[in-house]
C-alpha cells in the first residue's frame, strides 16, 4: 500500500474534519470552562445610531427595505438613515428621495465605485455613535435593533453582529444547502462569543461603535465586513454574535448567481486577511490568531485538502477496491451536482440533490477565489445577489 497516498488522504480528512467538527468542539469545551458572557442592558437613552444601506440597482425592494427600517422599534430623533446609492441607473434614487421626509438620507456616488469604496465616501455623513451597516435585501426582525445596540453597555464589546436566518417564499422547495450552512455558521459564532469573539461580522447586519468603523478605511477591493472584526480586535475590543438580533436573508434561487456571488466574498476575504495577516500572530493577538485560522483560512483550504485527498485515491485505485469504490462515491456526487446545476435554480431541487450540489459549488467556487486573489485582481465593483423579498413578521 503506498504510504505517500494514505498520507494525502489521511491529511486532507484531518483537516476537513478539523475544520468542521474538531474546531467547533474545542470551541464548545473552551466555553465550557472559561465562559466570557456579554453584558446587554437597554439604556436610560438610546445612543444616536446612523443605518446605512449600500445600494445598486435595488428599486424592486428598497422600497419595502426602507419602510422596515423605519417600522424598527427604536426612537426616530435617535435614528439617522443613509441610503449610499453606488452610481444607480433604475430608479434607486428617485424612490429614496420619496422618503426624504420621513428622515430617510441619499448619497450617490459620482461613478460606480464599489461597496467598500461607497461606504468609505459616506463616512462624513455619519453622525451617529453606534454606526449599523445593513443590506437593502434583507429584512430586521422589529425588535433586533434594540437587541443588538444595548450590547455596547458592555465596555469591552466593539461590534456586535446580528444572527441571519435563511428564509424563502413557503411554496419553494426550502434550499437545504444554503439554509444549513447559515445555520452552521450562526451556531459557530455563538460558540466563538462565549469563547473570546467571531472574527467576522455578517454583512448583512452588525454595528459598529463609530470610532472603530471611522478608523476602518479599506482599500477598494477588500471586504470591510470581514475586516470589521479584524479592526476591533485590533483595538482591544470585543466583537460579538447576538442571538435575539435577528436579520431575515432571502434564499438565493439561482444557483449560479450564488456561486458568483461566494467566488466575490471568498476572493475579497482572502485580500482582506492577506492585508491583515499580522492577526495570525498568536504571541501578539492569543486565541483570536488560533480562531481566525480555524474559521477562515482553513475553510478556504478544503478544497485544496479534497483535491489532495482524491489524487491520493486515485493513486491507490489500481492495487485497492476501496479505493475504486471511493472513486465511483466521488464520481455519483459529483453528477448530482451537475445535475443540480444544471437546474438552475435551487427550488427545483430535492434534498438530496441539493446538499451535495451545494457543497461541491462552494468548494469549486473557493478555488476560483483563490485564483482571483492570488492573481491580485480587484473585486471593488459588485453586482448585488437579487434575492426575492420575503415577507416576514
Amino acid at each position: 500500500m503506498n504510504v505517500g497516498s494514505l498520507a494525502l488522504i489521511g491529511g486532507a480528512g484531518a483537516l476537513v474534519g478539523y475544520t468542521y467538527a474538531g474546531y467547533p468542539l474545542l470551541l464548545k469545551a473552551l466555553g465550557a470552562v472559561r465562559p466570557r458572557p456579554v453584558r446587554s442592558e437597554e439604556p436610560g437613552e438610546w445612543p444616536l445610531i446612523s443605518i446605512t444601506v449600500p445600494a445598486y440597482n435595488e428599486e424592486a425592494q428598497i422600497r419595502t427595505m426602507l419602510d422596515s427600517l423605519l417600522a424598527l422599534d427604536y426612537p426616530a430623533d435617535r435614528r439617522q438613515i443613509l441610503v449610499v446609492s453606488d452610481a444607480s441607473s433604475d430608479r434607486t434614487d428617485e424612490i429614496v428621495a420619496e422618503y426624504a421626509d420621513r428622515g430617510v438620507e441619499l448619497l450617490r456616488t459620482p461613478g460606480r465605485m464599489g461597496k467598500t469604496a461607497a461606504e468609505n465616501l459616506a463616512r462624513p455623513r455619519l453622525r451617529g455613535d453606534i454606526i449599523v451597516n445593513t443590506d437593502a435585501s434583507i429584512r430586521i426582525q422589529r425588535d433586533a435593533l434594540k437587541r443588538l445596540v444595548a450590547c455596547f453597555s458592555d465596555p469591552e464589546v466593539g461590534l456586535a453582529s446580528g444572527r441571519d436566518m435563511s428564509v424563502g417564499p413557503a411554496e419553494d422547495h426550502p434550499n437545504a444547502g444554503e439554509s444549513g450552512y447559515v445555520g452552521y455558521e450562526m451556531w459557530v459564532r455563538q460558540l466563538e462569543t462565549r469563547v473570546n469573539g467571531i472574527i467576522g461580522a455578517s454583512g448583512c447586519f452588525y454595528a459598529i461603535r463609530a470610532e472603530l468603523h471611522h478608523s476602518n478605511v479599506m482599500p477598494e477591493g477588500l471586504s470591510r465586513d470581514f475586516a470589521a472584526a479584524l479592526v476591533t480586535r485590533e483595538h482591544g475590543y470585543r466583537s460579538v454574535s447576538v442571538d435575539d438580533a435577528v436579520c431575515f436573508v432571502p434564499r438565493t434561487a439561482s444557483l449560479r448567481r450564488e456561486y458568483q456571488r461566494k467566488v466575490r466574498t471568498m476572493a475579497r476575504g482572502l485580500q482582506t486577511l492577506h492585508f491583515k495577516r499580522h492577526l495570525l500572530n498568536p504571541l501578539r493577538y492569543g486565541s483570536f490568531s488560533w480562531m481566525l485560522l480555524s474559521h477562515k483560512l482553513c475553510r478556504w483550504l478544503v478544497p485544496w485538502a479534497g483535491i489532495s485527498a482524491a489524487a491520493g485515491v486515485l493513486l491507490l485505485a489500481r492495487r485497492e477496491p476501496w479505493a475504486q469504490w471511493m472513486i465511483g462515491a466521488m464520481a455519483a456526487a459529483t453528477m448530482v451536482a451537475a445535475a443540480g446545476w444544471m437546474a438552475g435554480e435551487t427550488r427545483r431541487l430535492p434534498r438530496f440533490v441539493a446538499i451535495p450540489t451545494f457543497a461541491i459549488a462552494s468548494n469549486v467556487a473557493a478555488l476560483h477565489a483563490w485564483g482571483k486573489a492570488v492573481r491580485g485582481e480587484a473585486n471593488a465593483v459588485w453586482e448585488p445577489t437579487r434575492r426575492e423579498v420575503v415577507k416576514t413578521a
